[in-house]
């Protein structure tokens, strides 16, 4: 009776051994793109799929595209805090003030291209703004590649610039339009189209590859951007996931998402956008649309106004108690460094 016994309890331990091994989990991830737009196609559904294979299908993770859960994309960080869902990705400007150490990487004229700049940006803030975003697990901080204007009315200078209604993704970048006389907008980018066809905005700033998802290229016909290798902007991003979704985890699913986070996640995001660009630009060449590059003289005349901003911002930073000219020092030489 006592072997029985025992191996009765040695089977049960086992079921109970393999249930466990085989517990499967299945994680919501909510965003505010349509599904066939750059990141959400190209990016996020394989993130979920090597997941799932990684963790021999243990891990399943739900698509939520254009904010499918509810609420709008300025809440997206706090229903992964809250566990409203399990994962988000979202623009981190989209709530003004709250990140101050990510502003560093919106300044202008500091960013190369998507994946070195993203890179960079993971690196710095997984040093940088740790307690920032404390209340998360994150899976990858990144950027998209150069922003540029896309308008209705040619922009071929500083003058042209002027008194243009133009939509701007974040606090730093709207005080930069601001400073070069236009008129900016805040609006998500998902509102982008309406506000162009409605005329509440006459320009929008964003890089090219998120205009076919938002047919840019159909609502306006004139496209600017610089030149020299740093691009006019960039806007920061961060791939997270719930504390509490993350720790209920068996370790070995742990593993699972530890090992497609990090520094080499971000770089496949921004290298992604940095495809994407291509794809958003031939579409506006095809259509036969005005697609200009400043010459150095006149990109040199909206650096000038830039250092207004970078100087006023690194004043507010200091007012903050972070050293602001530190961080932008730090970023740019982190850039350089993984733009080798």
């Amino acid at each position: 009776m006592r072997k029985l016994a025992f191996a009765a309890g040695a089977l049960a331990l086992g079921l109970a051994s393999t249930s466990a091994f085989a517990q499967e989990v299945t994680l919501r991830l909510h965003q505010m793109l349509p599904p066939q737009a750059t990141i959400p196609a190209k990016a996020l559904t394989p993130w979920a799929e090597k997941v799932m294979a990684d963790s021999n299908g243990r891990i399943k993770v739900e698509l939520y595209p254009a904010m499918q859960l509810g609420g709008a994309p300025p809440e997206l960080f706090d229903q992964a805090k809250d566990g409203v869902v399990d994962l988000i990705w979202t623009v981190i400007g989209y709530t003004p003030g709250r990140f101050p150490t990510s502003e560093t990487f919106e300044l202008p004229f500091i960013m190369t291209n998507g994946e070195a700049t993203s890179r960079a940006f993971h690196e710095f803030m997984t040093k940088n703004a740790a307690d920032e975003f404390s209340e998360v697990k994150v899976i990858a901080f990144h950027t998209h590649g150069p922003g540029l204007i896309h308008s209705k009315k040619p922009v071929n200078s500083l003058e042209d610039f002027k008194d243009l209604k133009i939509r701007g993704g974040s606090r730093v970048i709207n005080l930069m339009l601001e400073e070069l006389g236009s008129t900016p907008v805040g609006m998500p980018v998902p509102a982008v189209p309406e506000g162009l066809a409605s005329g509440v905005i006459e320009a929008t700033t964003i890089p090219w590859e998120v205009t076919p998802a938002l047919r840019v290229a159909e609502l306006v016909s004139n496209h600017t951007s610089f030149s020299g290798p740093n691009g006019w902007y960039t806007q920061t991003f961060v791939f997270a996931m719930n504390k509490d979704s993350y720790n209920r985890l068996p370790d070995d699913l742990k593993a699972v998402i530890d090992a497609n986070s990090g520094i080499e996640t971000a770089a496949m995001l921004g290298k992604v956008m940095d495809a994407g660009d291509q794809v958003g630009l031939k579409i506006a060449t095809d259509r036969g649309n005005s697609i200009v590059t400043l010459d150095e003289a006149e990109t040199a005349r909206w650096k000038e106004v830039a250092q207004r901003i970078i100087d006023r911002w690194i004043a507010e930073m200091d007012a903050k108690g972070k050293d602001g000219a530190a961080l932008l020092e730090e970023a740019r030489a982190l850039i350089a460094k993984h733009s080798q």
